[in-house]
């Protein structure tokens, strides 16, 4: 431990700067982007939709029992060797590690959220309902105004805490050689050779940032348990 020399981490802070920096941007557009789409398969099965409540319980079910590094392979591999055969005579379109990494991350945690989204939904009481009916509201408008800001205060605590490991969970896309902060870490130590100082750099950065996110769910739990019990 004596000769540990952390000066090398110091003198390449711009470069682990870029790749936190990317890890952040990948985690607030897939949980953006996620939430979104998540949102919208967690509707199609809480009001029954015909046809799109089956294909959202076949879509969640499939990504959730399937690995992320492997739907990275094969959105990465696969889906330009069939947008190739579909639309380019047959040679591959190749998307990019940067597309295959937002538009994957963001498609697999919208079955993530979509599940806790589907839960809260259901713990929504029958009266709130029957309110907005009473009060002659569309069912656009009781989603909009009445059903999704009370999911929303309710689910907040485990949507941040499905955030927290979507954020280390970036840390998957040195698989498709990008310079994450993670990637950008292993870089540095296979030039310089300081390896443990590398990726104890690492480690400090991803503790203080979960840590602090996670003190933030639990003060939301608290929050969430006092209105409650109101």
């Amino acid at each position: 431990m004596s000769q540990l020399d952390f000066s090398v981490v110091f003198d390449n802070l711009p470069y682990l700067w870029e790749g936190l920096r990317f890890s952040l941007l990948l985690t607030a557009v897939a949980f953006a982007a996620g939430m979104v789409l998540g949102t919208g398969l967690a509707l199609l099965q809480h009001l029954e939709v015909p046809v799109g409540a089956q294909l959202a319980r076949g879509y969640v079910a499939l990504i959730r029992s399937i690995p992320l590094i492997l739907v990275l392979f094969w959105f990465f591999f696969l889906v330009p060797l069939m947008l190739g055969a579909l639309m380019n005579g047959g040679r591959p379109m190749p998307i990019g590690g940067v597309w295959t990494a937002f538009i994957t991350f963001s498609l697999f945690e919208a079955a993530y959220y979509s599940e806790i989204i589907r839960v809260g939904l259901r713990s929504v009481s029958k009266g709130q309902y029957e309110a907005a009916q009473a009060l002659s509201l569309s069912t656009y408008k009781t989603y909009r105004f009445v059903i999704l800001p009370q999911v929303a205060r309710v689910t907040s605590p485990i949507i941040l805490n499905q955030t927290i490991i979507l954020f280390q969970d970036t840390s998957l896309v040195y698989v498709l050689s990008l310079t994450d902060l993670v990637g950008a870490a292993s870089k540095l130590a296979q030039l310089n050779g300081r390896l443990v100082e590398m990726y104890l750099a690492v480690a400090v950065v991803y503790l203080v940032i979960c840590c602090t996110a996670s003190q933030l769910v639990a003060y939301l739990r608290r929050r969430t348990q006092l209105n409650q019990n109101r």
